[in-house]
């Protein structure tokens, strides 16, 4: 008897000491947004390396666009199965670093040939006020509204779908014009939740990962925050001056906006929600306002 108090005894005292060590090994949110963080930056690197070897930032940030896929799938998984192998995560994270470790010693390497010539020195000289890139910039905080280009529904969408929108008129800061008018704007379905019987409120989440315009792509991280309902713009629209942080579109030279979207709730996150026990519809031509949630290099 004695014997077996004391084997149960140990087998308790096991089990609460690897307890806390398992449950410190466990992938949360967090762990998946911290990736999904590096996945940005990344694209930061890829960037910046682009200007000094296009060839070879156009093959990472490939390998990066599939990166980005797997982040997403990891989102999803651990969201419906509650738990994700370390390995995956692991797996992922150490990819996305070897893709920035890559970016930013490919730059060094082909930044160093023009070292050893002292004589041209001053030519680059010049060339980095030009290269204050950092200045031309689209702030944390700046809105954007975009023209969807399809249709977005619950009923129909799925978890990494992507769709497109077109920003409607140019954000100018400082009096320069940073995005024109007509931008295509990548977007991407996280979570969808369509209507059913039991489930009366159709959500779809959805977020922005990059802008296109010039023939160039940026990375970027954009938030709906407002859903409304346009009609089109009316004759041509004229160029909007914004401070920094500062949406550039003022309502008042968009024709034809009736406002909120009727039965549209926007919530945290990017999620929109119905309210009227229907599937969540956003047809081609709606308007989404998006916040930029952090700082564009472009």
């Amino acid at each position: 008897m004695t014997r077996m108090f004391r084997t149960a005894a140990a087998a308790m005292l096991v089990a609460a000491l690897t307890a806390p060590a398992a449950a410190q090994t466990r992938i949360t949110e967090a762990d998946v947004q911290r990736l999904q963080d590096n996945v940005y930056l990344a694209e930061r690197d890829v960037s910046q390396l682009r200007n000094r070897d296009s060839g070879r930032a156009t093959q990472l940030q490939t390998e990066l666009d599939e990166l980005g896929d797997e982040v997403i799938y990891l989102r999803v998984k651990l969201r419906k199965e509650r738990t994700l192998a370390r390995s995956e995560f692991t797996d992922v994270e150490s990819r996305i670093e070897s893709v920035r470790t890559r970016a930013r010693n490919d730059g060094n390497v082909s930044a160093t040939p023009p070292a050893p010539a002292p004589v041209p020195l001053p030519a680059p000289v010049p060339e980095r006020p030009a290269r204050t890139s950092t200045n031309r910039e689209i702030p944390a905080g700046t809105e954007l509204d975009v023209r969807l280009s399809n249709v977005l529904s619950s009923a129909t969408a799925k978890v990494e779908d992507r769709f497109e929108a077109t920003t409607l008129v140019d954000l100018v800061i400082d009096g320069r014009t940073l995005v024109p008018a007509g931008a295509v704007v990548r977007g991407v379905v996280s979570a969808v939740e369509p209507a059913t019987r039991t489930n009366r409120t159709a959500k779809m989440t959805v977020s922005f990962d990059q802008i296109t315009f010039g023939g160039r792509t940026y990375p970027m991280r954009g938030t709906v925050t407002e859903a409304l309902e346009g009609e089109g713009i009316k004759g041509e629209v004229g160029r909007v001056g914004a401070g920094a942080g500062v949406g550039a579109i003022i309502g008042g030279i968009l024709g034809g906006f009736k406002g909120a979207m009727a039965g549209i709730l926007i919530g945290g996150g990017g999620t929109i929600a119905a309210t009227e026990g229907k599937e969540l519809e956003l047809p081609q031509g709606s308007v989404l306002r998006v916040r930029v949630d952090s700082p564009v290099p472009l």
